[in-house]
């Protein structure tokens, strides 16, 4: 079971919530897949075991060989050529490694090459698997370094968390592409239920089954989160409280499965359990 956990804004309690999910099952996969700002790590007293540079095929341009066309240029959707009358420069920070400018060369002057643009962490802690992703400084795209993520997650895992980015951007589609559940954890604010909106038709979008988690309950007067899903008919999983103990917890690295207690988390795994 592949279960991948998504927020709609950054502080609501997504990374905690993933790691609790994770714990409770020995031998379990936690993949962070938050690769801008991962923090995995920060809750699983991780020992890192393998670690690995990412790279992407990026364009190299032969320039003995260019005739300077400008094919390359024109057929790249995303700008990451430029042909002068002398010399291509070659953006690549903005390259999808999509192979359209080699494609089309007709001089066969364009290479690929392999350029690094983050990490990838496989060990173990608290009884559980990690892999993680920690992208580079600098690097403007993320999905490719999520996806080099996903593809270290062992074919024959039974049970997998993916802490994802949170959001609705590309990274996010990847982290949850594949998935057989989404948790979308919402803060329990004005801004948490609008931003859980858009998370619900994403995931509406990509017809993936999920539920929601309100977290912070007691932050605002009303639990309006739950109240949304209610009246949408969206499937409710839990309410985690807005507690001084919980937030104490959190900031020393405590997950939520030791500070607030495993039933919950329990409760949420049989609910998929039962919905698969």
């Amino acid at each position: 079971m592949r279960i991948s956990v998504v927020s709609g804004k950054g502080g609501a309690g997504k990374t905690s919530i993933a790691v609790s999910l994770a714990l409770c099952r020995q031998g379990a996969f936690i993949v962070d897949c938050d690769v801008e700002e991962p923090n995995v790590s920060l809750f699983v007293p991780v020992q890192i075991e393998e670690k690995k540079v990412a790279t992407k095929p990026v364009p190299q341009v032969k320039q003995d060989l260019c005739t300077f066309c400008r094919r390359c240029a024109e057929a790249c959707q995303f700008n990451a050529l430029m042909v002068l009358p002398n010399t291509v420069l070659v953006f690549e920070k903005l390259c999808h490694s999509c192979g359209t400018c080699s494609f089309v060369c007709p001089e066969r002057a364009i290479v690929e090459v392999e350029r690094p643009i983050g990490e990838i962490e496989k060990g173990k802690g608290a009884g559980i698997h990690y892999i993680g992703g920690r992208l580079f400084v600098g690097e403007a795209m993320a999905t490719p370094l999520i996806s080099q993520v996903r593809g270290q997650i062992p074919s024959d895992a039974e049970f997998v968390v993916i802490d994802a980015p949170p959001g609705i951007t590309c990274p996010v589609v990847e982290a949850v592409d594949g998935a057989d559940f989404v948790v979308l954890v919402a803060e329990s604010t004005p801004f948490g239920l609008q931003d859980m909106r858009l998370v619900v038709e994403f995931l509406e979008e990509m017809k993936v089954p999920f539920g929601v988690v309100e977290n912070k309950v007691g932050l605002c007067e009303e639990p309006m989160v739950q109240e949304f899903c209610r009246s949408s008919g969206i499937d409710f999983l839990a309410s985690i409280p807005f507690d001084e103990e919980i937030a104490s917890s959190y900031s020393e690295g405590i997950p939520m499965i030791h500070s607030y207690g495993g039933d919950v988390f329990e409760q949420i795994i049989s609910f998929i359990e039962d919905r698969l």
